[in-house]
C-alpha cells in the first residue's frame, strides 16, 4: 500500500489527506476516563499515521485542558517532522486555564469558575488573541488552520471576525475555519467578513455521519455553492457506527453523553442503519468503519476520525480503496428520519 496523497482543501491552496486525524482521544484521564495519556502510545498511533500519509491533525485547546495540544506539539520535537509536511488544525472558544493545576471542567462551572473564567472562554477578542498565542505556545510551532469551536451569543461577530483576521496578520495562523452552529451564523460570520475585506472561513467542521444528516437541509448546500471544506467530526458517531448495536464498547460505557444509551433507547430508524452497515460490511469483507467512513469520503468530504490505536490507523487508510455504489449508498441512507440539531 502506498503513502496515501494529499487533496486540495476546499477553494484554499492548501493540501491535506483526505482522513484527518482526530488528537480528542490524546491527553489526560482527568477530562475523559476513555482519553490515551500514555506518551509513547500516543507517538506510536501518531507516526504510524504521518509515515502512512495521514498528515493532517485536528486539535483543540479545550481538550484535556490543552494537553492534546502539547502533546501533538511535543511529537512533531520528538520526531524532528519538518513543520512543512504537516497540517495543524486547532480550535477556539472552551475555557483552558493552566494555572489551575488538574482543571478538567467537564460539566457546569461553579461560581468560583464562572468569575476566574469570565474572559478565558468564547469568542472576544481579548480570548481568541490570548488563547491563539496559547495555542502557539503549547504546540511549539504556528496554527494553519484555527478554527471558532462554536459560535458565541455573547460577542458580536464583528468582533470575533476582525480579531481571528488579525491573528492570520500576526502570522499566528494561516486560516481561519469554524465548527458546529447554524447555517445561518456561519453564512453571517462570512458575509461580515467578506464585507470588511478580512479573512473567511475555509472549513465547516460539524457533526456529519449516517446517523446524523441534518447539516444537509442548510450547512452543506451552502458550503458547497462557496467551494469551502467539510471537516466532519464524529463520523462514526462516538464509535456507534463502527460496530452492532448490542456491542458496547469502553468509550460508551464511561463517556458522560453516551453513558446509558442502550438498544433499547435507539430509535428504529437508528438501529436500522446500524444494521444496514453491518450487512454491507459483510457483504464487501470490510469492517463497519470502513463503510462509514467511505460514505463520507463518497460526499467529498475530509472526516476526522479519533485514531486510538495502529491498528485503527490502518483500518482508516483501507476506507480510501472502498467504493460504494449508488445502491449501496441509498440503501445506507434510505432510513434514516430527521432528529434534533447539534451545536
Amino acid at each position: 500500500m502506498g503513502i496515501t496523497q494529499q487533496v486540495k482543501f476546499g477553494n484554499t491552496g492548501l493540501k491535506i489527506s483526505p482522513i484527518i486525524v482526530g488528537c480528542m482521544s490524546y491527553g489526560s484521564k482527568d477530562w475523559h476516563p476513555w482519553i490515551i495519556e500514555d506518551k509513547n502510545e500516543v507517538f506510536k498511533i501518531l507516526k504510524t499515521a504521518y509515515d502512512s500519509g495521514l498528515r493532517t491533525f485536528d486539535t483543540a485547546d479545550g481538550y484535556s485542558n490543552g494537553q492534546s495540544e502539547i502533546l501533538l506539539g511535543e511529537f512533531l520535537k520528538e520526531y524532528e517532522i519538518p513543520r512543512e509536511t504537516v497540517i495543524i488544525m486547532t480550535k477556539v472558544w472552551a475555557p483552558v486555564d493552566s494555572s489551575l493545576e488538574g482543571f478538567q471542567r467537564t460539566g457546569p462551572m461553579n461560581e468560583d469558575q464562572k468569575v476566574h473564567f469570565a474572559n478565558q472562554q468564547g469568542l472576544s477578542r481579548k480570548h481568541i488573541i490570548e488563547a491563539c498565542k496559547n495555542s502557539v505556545r503549547r504546540l511549539g510551532t504556528y496554527i494553519d488552520v484555527y478554527q471558532i469551536h462554536r459560535a458565541d451569543q455573547d460577542t458580536p461577530m464583528e468582533e470575533t471576525m476582525r480579531a481571528l483576521n488579525d491573528v492570520v496578520q500576526q502570522g499566528l495562523t494561516r486560516y481561519i475555519g469554524a465548527s458546529s452552529m447554524l447555517g445561518t451564523e456561519f453564512a453571517e460570520y462570512q458575509f461580515i467578513a467578506e464585507k470588511n475585506g478580512w479573512s473567511k472561513f475555509v472549513n465547516m467542521q460539524d457533526c456529519y455521519n449516517l446517523l446524523y444528516r441534518e447539516e444537509e437541509r442548510e450547512m452543506i448546500p451552502y458550503i458547497k455553492k462557496h467551494g469551502i471544506a467539510q471537516t466532519p467530526w464524529s463520523p462514526l458517531q462516538r464509535g456507534l457506527l463502527s460496530r452492532p448495536v448490542e456491542v458496547s464498547s469502553y468509550r460508551e460505557d464511561n463517556d458522560r453523553v453516551l453513558k446509558g444509551r442502550r438498544l433499547n433507547q435507539y430509535e428504529d430508524f437508528e438501529i436500522e442503519i446500524i444494521n444496514r452497515v453491518e450487512q454491507v460490511a459483510v457483504k464487501k469483507g470490510i469492517t463497519m468503519a470502513e463503510v462509514a467512513t467511505a460514505w463520507l469520503l463518497s460526499k467529498g468530504t475530509f472526516p476526522i476520525l479519533g485514531l486510538n490505536s495502529v491498528q485503527r490507523v490502518k483500518e482508516a487508510i483501507k476506507a480510501l480503496d472502498v467504493t460504494l455504489t449508488e445502491e449501496e449508498c441509498k440503501y445506507l441512507e434510505e432510513p434514516y428520519r430527521p432528529k434534533a440539531l447539534i451545536q
